[in-house]
């Protein structure tokens, strides 16, 4: 267990704006990121229309975003064949690789745990609407 000043530490350190935990969550930690990694760890590349699809609320705009910044992190590859029209496929790098049993197990939580996230929201939503009345 971890002591009062190590918690501090921890907390400052979180703070900080070159914390790498802070500096990962922001990236991964967006709408679309987790779920376009996701996505692509069941298939060895896919196209942009391709990922679009698998992912059918996510806007055009928005996939186009998701890859540059997980392609300018290192956890996409982005590969553009010479051909006509131009062919570009996405996959997952080294990096992502190693960060997906961190993905899986975050999801693996979600699934035990959603079910009882959602009735203590509405429980909470609850005792509001009777506090306010």
């Amino acid at each position: 267990m971890a002591n009062e000043q190590e918690i501090l530490q921890d907390t400052r350190d979180a703070l900080f704006p070159d914390c790498p935990i802070r500096n990962v969550l922001a990236r991964v930690g967006d709408k679309w990121s987790l779920l376009v990694l996701y996505t692509l760890q069941h298939r060895e590349s896919l196209r942009f229309k391709q990922l679009q699809r698998l992912l059918p609320d996510i806007s055009q705009k928005s996939l186009t975003q998701t890859l540059r910044m997980l392609e300018e992190d290192g956890f996409v590859s982005r590969k553009v064949y010479a051909e006509v029209p131009p062919r570009v496929e996405y996959s997952l790098t080294e990096r992502s690789m190693s960060f997906l049993p961190v993905v899986n197990s975050l999801i693996d939580w979600a699934k035990e745990n959603m079910a009882d996230i959602i009735s203590d929201r509405a429980r909470h939503r609850e005792g509001k609407e009777t506090a306010m009345a």
